[in-house]
């Protein structure tokens, strides 16, 4: 499954909102020898119930918006 997320880093606190064509994640540490790239694994891994070995950063590394590759979530609701 592929997902487009955009990144809020530096926020205040951490939180996911999924939005019509993708998801908004804001996370607490600074855009910084990535960081936040590892943060937004870390909250897509707690969202999806899945392995952190499982999420691919496909494209985006140092941009807000973002391109992650995930493995299909068996009776996904979200």
């Amino acid at each position: 499954m592929i997902i487009q997320v955009k990144v809020h880093p530096q926020a205040k606190m951490e939180k996911i909102e999924k939005r019509d064509e993708f998801f908004e994640i804001w996370v607490k540490e600074k855009p910084i020898k990535g960081q936040a790239n590892q943060a937004v694994i870390n909250v897509l891994v707690d969202y999806f119930k899945c392995s952190r070995q499982d999420i691919k950063l496909i494209r985006g590394f140092k941009q807000r918006k973002k391109i992650f590759e995930l493995p299909e979530v068996q009776g996904e609701n979200k």
